[in-house]
């Protein structure tokens, strides 16, 4: 018996939650974040009004914890050493190479946090296209070109900004460069970079909120995605500070750059901090809700 789709949700191409009858009957609704993130699908069986979270299996599980406690180390470190390089830059406590040093080291594990968080997406379990009910486990892929999924591009799209932040981060390094070098080689990477966050936070609210405007206080993926979306706004108003004017060769407003970096840092420390507990229970758990 084929299954029978009830509702399809999203935005635009995407579907981010699907509904649908199994061949047993009852009730399945697959939602994105919950089942890459968790490993999770709610069902309802047939006559019950209660529903319950079936798991993917515990391969799926572990490489599920696995990763995220990958990524969000990742992310916990990188904001941490962000803030530190933008209280050095503040403060004047040591020297441009010792400041880029700091925030090199940092972009690493932001290079780290985006790819692991496509690794999530690229081997998260999928739900079955027979419509049993359940999510299955596929074999283990390093890369996937998926532009179809919201996760897959939001993820993508987060990892391209990791890396052309490390462009940023490794022009700074260049000494002796004029004010024109400065803005094409260190601050247009850098205003780049924070489009690409945002971009992918934006399309992280879409998966959460299925296209629509939500605020929900109860769901920690949606806290998650706001912090983070915080601090790429905080990096966006930090990149645009920073500007070096070509007339004076001075800044837009210096401390106002360091402040914006080492909060929005902030924020993506503590959206990793958060990823910790957003995470699939122990194999052992599976029959938990």
């Amino acid at each position: 018996m084929a299954r029978t789709e009830q509702r399809a949700e999203g935005a635009g191409p995407f579907t981010t939650r699907l509904t649908w009858h199994p061949p047993d009957g009852g009730t399945a609704v697959w939602e994105s974040r919950p089942a890459r993130r968790r490993g999770t699908l709610a069902v309802r069986p047939p006559g019950s009004a209660t529903t319950r979270h079936t798991r993917a299996d515990d391969v799926a599980l572990r490489r599920l914890r696995g990763l995220n406690a990958t990524a969000a180390t990742a992310f916990v470190i990188g904001g941490a050493l962000f803030a530190v390089g933008a209280g050095i830059a503040q403060f004047g406590s040591g020297d441009e190479t010792t400041c880029a040093s700091v925030y090199f080291a940092g972009g690493l594990f932001f290079n780290t946090g985006g790819y692991v968080s496509l690794l999530q997406v690229v081997n998260a379990p999928r739900h079955v296209p027979g419509g049993e009910g359940r999510l299955v486990t596929q074999d283990w892929r390093w890369w996937s070109y998926e532009p179809g999924r919201v996760d897959w591009l939001s993820a993508f799209v987060l990892f391209a900004g990791t890396l052309v932040f490390a462009v940023d981060l490794l022009d700074s390094f260049l000494q002796g460069l004029t004010v024109q070098q400065i803005d094409r080689l260190i601050w247009a990477p850098d205003v780049i970079g924070c489009v690409l966050f945002l971009i992918s936070g934006h399309l992280g609210f879409v998966e959460i909120c299925h296209g629509r405007l939500c605020v929900r206080r109860r769901s920690l993926g949606w806290w998650i995605v706001a912090v983070n979306q915080l601090g790429s706004v905080l990096f966006m108003l930090s990149a645009i500070a920073a500007f070096t004017r070509p007339s004076t060769g001075v800044l837009v407003d210096a401390d106002l750059a360091d402040r914006a970096t080492g909060i929005g840092a902030a924020c993506f420390a503590i959206g990793g901090l958060l990823q910790f507990y957003e995470r699939p229970a122990q194999p052992d758990q599976r029959g938990a809700a």
